[in-house]
């Protein structure tokens, strides 16, 4: 399997599934929280960055706005200067493509269903099949989207990881700026304890993004 790390650039205005009444996102969270007591939640912070996202700087520098509004939400602050920052935050974002059979007639005449399928592999859907010969009869192709962007929060002084966030979407668009923001929401909506039980979690979009294509 091959994670693409897409480009963020796609028309926000896009509803995120292909469904002109979308109004929000759904994520799959978890959190993982070690926030001292008696620390103040939040303070101000410095976009850390692995040498792989050095190398696609304006893809990360994308990915970081994203998630500067679910960080001003917990309260923190972007620092002036590096030196006056309390924590480091890492964002990652992690994009893969499947190939989903959206319609395909079996061997005795009825709708398998829809089916995810990768090059040598296939994952069947509610109704797919996953055994049985090659399909018979036509099928309709679509892309398929899994997607999951995750925030690591370091204590500057010394390391420590304080918290630790991914929400996980999935959809038939590569994703959106307004997307990922909304997801970046979801990743710190247990901040600062945090909540390792996965749960869903329903952000809504920004009333421009909502909107019908």
């Amino acid at each position: 399997m091959k994670f693409h790390r897409l480009p963020l650039a796609l028309a926000a205005a896009v509803a995120v599934s292909g469904c002109a009444s979308l109004n929000q996102v759904s994520s799959d969270v978890v959190g993982y929280g070690a926030w001292p007591a008696g620390r103040t939640p939040g303070g101000r912070y410095v976009f850390e960055r692995l040498p792989s996202q050095q190398a696609e700087l304006t893809l990360q520098q994308q990915l970081e706005d994203a998630a500067r509004p679910a960080l001003a939400q917990a309260a923190f602050t972007p620092a002036a200067d590096a030196a006056q920052a309390a924590v480091s935050v890492q964002v990652n974002l992690r994009n893969m493509r499947f190939e989903r059979l959206d319609y395909a007639w079996g061997p005795w005449g009825g709708p398998w269903g829809p089916a995810w399928t990768v090059p040598g592999r296939r994952y069947p859907g509610f109704w797919g099949n996953p055994w049985g010969p090659p399909w018979w009869g036509p099928s309709f192709s679509t892309p398929w989207y899994e997607r999951e962007v995750s925030v690591l929060i370091r204590d500057r002084n010394g390391g420590a990881v304080l918290y630790e966030g991914h929400a996980r979407s999935d959809g038939a668009l590569a994703g959106s700026p307004a997307l990922y923001e909304a997801m970046f929401r979801a990743a710190l909506a247990d901040f600062p304890q945090g909540n390792p039980s996965p749960r869903r979690v329903n952000v809504p979009l920004e009333a421009e993004s909502a909107k019908a294509p």
